[in-house]
């Protein structure tokens, strides 16, 4: 569709004003409302913001790149429910009429041209895991649902029932925007769910997870609930995943990742996919697990339910949920994300880590057919762990210069410097846990 067409059409449905939406460094959802009427500005041109009050845009204050435009993509144009009268648009930053290399969607757009350049497509399932929050009259961040207290609350239906108002309205407003939706369930954590949609190419699949956490979290406020993406809310229970399902298929659309004839299933350039995810896993811990708090799901802890799917070692094995690496049929999930990531920065690490054991022609180490769970209880010999924390993650990012800089070390500048001074101001806090074991112990 034209411009033109677009404003007539829309206009037609009610909608005046465009929110033109763009993610920060931290993958939150920035923006603002211009009017419709004047689009091709905001296509063209794009709706401007002061670059330095955006997290990791690395832009100065003042001169000619300070200003931070988002361009509206104009085929993600779409009326959203819960704002009547605006329609949501993904954009692109640009500063200086250049694309900017510390925007996200930008980064996850230069690595699919690579492998267009394959003439191959990346296609992306993604699985969002949450918890749904309130908090208490003290302050407290507690669980929304104080009947929601199984020991082993996975798929219970007593509480689906009583939050069937969330649940229903998140199904009626992600089916008005074009979700095809696969199935929702309550997950292993008391307040936890899952919802499930239709995988999508790598970048509408981007997109489509920020407008999804846009719907939850305008939907959860609807109904005196908080939409948490924080991956390990409760000490005592699992935390939240995101993860990846991965596939990619050549011109001819056939599946570059399957073989019949294996063992597995899998192809070499699958093998090799894995090896390099697997080699540079440390450093993608930074992407896939960008805050203190991720740390916390990612330990091999015991949980309250009794189960645990952390993905804590590097390894590989055929549907085996314990690997951070699960694969199935020619096609790969990677467990190492989090619903705290930036989704665009993720996947575009994601693929050039891929790409990597592609181009080398890495191997992975040997499948494993085992409970990594309990083969630890048992005390036998186990894969290597991923990073205890974020700071040891950052630092293996930093010191990984063949992934920054084929990624865009702009970015990981940017991206690397805040998640040290996040570090350093976690480093400074008094838990409640240390007064507890400290104050009066000496």
């Amino acid at each position: 569709m034209t411009i033109e067409s677009t404003v007539e059409a829309l206009a037609a449905q009610g909608i005046h004003s465009v929110l033109t939406q763009f993610a920060d460094m931290h993958g939150v959802a920035k923006g603002k409302l211009v009017p419709l009427q004047n689009l091709r500005e905001w296509v063209e041109i794009g709706a401007g913001f002061a670059g330095p009050s955006i997290w990791g845009t690395g832009l100065p204050r003042f001169g000619k790149r300070s200003e931070y435009y988002a361009r509206v993509q104009l085929e993600s144009l779409r009326p959203l429910p819960f704002m009547p009268g605006v329609a949501h648009a993904v954009c692109d930053g640009f500063a200086g009429a250049e694309p900017l290399e510390t925007c996200s969607r930008q980064l996850l757009k230069r690595q699919l041209q690579r492998l267009k350049q394959r003439g191959w497509t990346l296609w992306v399932g993604i699985e969002p895991e949450f918890f749904l929050l309130r908090q208490d009259e003290k302050g407290h961040w507690v669980g929304a649902d104080p009947l929601d207290q199984l020991d082993k609350p996975s798929y219970d239906i007593k509480s689906i029932h009583r939050n069937r108002g969330f649940l229903e309205d998140m199904r009626q407003t992600l089916i008005e925007l074009g979700f095809e939706l696969q199935q929702i369930d309550h997950e292993d954590a008391c307040g936890q769910y899952e919802i499930n949609y239709r995988f999508d190419d790598a970048l509408a699949a981007a997109d489509r997870y920020m407008l999804f956490k846009m719907t939850a979290h305008a939907i959860a406020q609807r109904h005196g609930m908080t939409f948490s993406c924080m991956p390990k809310p409760f000490a005592a229970s699992p935390g939240s995943g995101l993860h990846f399902h991965l596939s990619i298929t050549d011109g001819n659309g056939n599946a570059v990742f399957a073989d019949e004839a294996d063992a597995l299933q899998l192809s070499a350039s699958a093998y090799q996919f894995v090896a390099g995810l697997l080699e540079h896993a440390d450093a993608l811990a930074a992407v896939c697990a960008p805050t203190v708090n991720s740390y916390k799901r990612l330990a091999c802890s015991h949980s309250a339910s009794g189960t645990t799917w952390s993905p804590v070692w590097k390894s590989f094995g055929d549907n085996n949920r314990t690997c951070l690496v699960r694969t199935v049929a020619g096609r790969i999930e990677w467990r190492l994300p989090d619903p705290s990531c930036n989704v665009y920065a993720a996947i575009a690490a994601t693929l050039a880590a891929g790409l990597d054991g592609i181009d080398r022609a890495l191997t992975p180490p040997d499948a494993c057919d085992a409970d990594l769970y309990l083969q630890l209880a048992a005390g036998a010999p186990m894969p290597a762990r991923l990073p205890r924390d974020l700071q040891a993650a950052v630092e293996a990012l930093a010191v990984d210069h063949a992934l920054t800089r084929q990624l865009g070390e702009s970015f990981f500048a940017e991206f690397i410097r805040l998640k040290r001074q996040e570090c350093d101001d976690y480093s400074q806090q008094v838990s409640e846990w240390e007064m507890e074991r400290y104050a009066d112990g000496f």
